[in-house]
């Protein structure tokens, strides 16, 4: 009876000390740029996004960088970039004529109209990998995976071997961007293939489940390999285990190591593509 009225006065002080009220201190994050865009050799109008970085609670969208001035640099050339929409957007891009050059070092130089905590200017580097080209790719249905089965999506493509090299996967169905997100995206590094031939491999893998993004028969898809640098591909590996999507950022992911200087968050990538089609049978 003494162990049992003491289990009792336990659980009563357990259930008291529970229900006592408790004040979490949530503190605002100082104030970042945000930058987000890429380029690469394939000609086009390449667009680099500014905003700043919000608290975490936060309920509206992040404020654009307008009125800044954004150039690129690759040693030998520079590019400006013209803010669209007038000055209003915080999205600034190259002309359409632009196309990068592998084997390059770009650098990206903003300066702000106004300071972000007291910083005007900002870099990114980074260099703009070759890719090898893919040969062929082909989607294989495996009906006894999942709750309605699942979508393999497998390449071939000749390994180069001459160094590790890291890519980064996106898939198109019928010309619409299925991988639209940095959550959906796959990187891959070539630690277990190098040099070799990659004799149809697994890079993508779709849940038939999911309607809005698995993939039918007389489907056109189109698998884009691109070869990113390291330091893209653990940048794009921390932002997905954190379980947050570009647009970003509210204060958390601030931690997320880009390669912008000055305290800046997020990436500005260079990387070659290659693509390959097929019908879905």
């Amino acid at each position: 009876m003494n162990k049992k009225t003491a289990y009792i006065l336990f659980f009563f002080l357990l259930m008291n000390s529970c229900t006592e009220k408790v004040d979490v201190a949530l503190d605002n994050t100082y104030t970042r740029l945000v930058v987000d865009g890429d380029i690469s050799p394939d000609t086009a109008e390449y667009c680099i996004k500014l905003t700043k970085t919000a608290d975490y609670f936060f309920n509206e969208p992040v404020p654009p960088v307008t009125n800044a001035r954004v150039f690129l640099s690759d040693g030998e050339t520079i590019i400006p970039l013209s803010e669209t929409d007038s000055g209003i957007s915080g999205i600034y891009a190259t002309k359409p004529t632009f196309a990068g050059k592998p084997d390059r070092d770009y650098t990206l130089h903003i300066n702000l109209s106004e300071e972000i905590s007291g910083k005007s200017n900002f870099d990114a580097t980074c260099k703009l990998n070759h890719v090898t080209p893919l040969d062929s790719i082909r989607a294989v249905f495996e009906p006894d995976w999942g709750s309605e089965g699942i979508w393999k999506i497998q390449l071939w493509a000749q390994e180069p071997g001459d160094e590790v090299n890291y890519y980064l996967f996106n898939l198109y169905r019928n010309g619409n961007l299925i991988t639209d997100t940095i959550t959906k995206k796959v990187v891959a590094d070539d630690k277990f293939y190098n040099g070799s031939y990659m004799n149809g491999i697994d890079v993508l893998y779709l849940n038939n489940a999911h309607k809005w993004e698995t993939i039918y028969p007389g489907d056109t898809i189109t698998l884009q390999m691109s070869g990113i640098t390291e330091e893209y591909y653990n940048f794009i590996m921390q932002v997905q285990q954190s379980g947050f999507s570009i647009p970003f950022f509210s204060g958390p992911p601030a931690n997320v190591k880009g390669n912008i200087s000055n305290g800046g968050v997020g990436f500005f990538a260079a990387y070659s593509n290659t693509f390959a089609k097929a019908l879905v049978r």
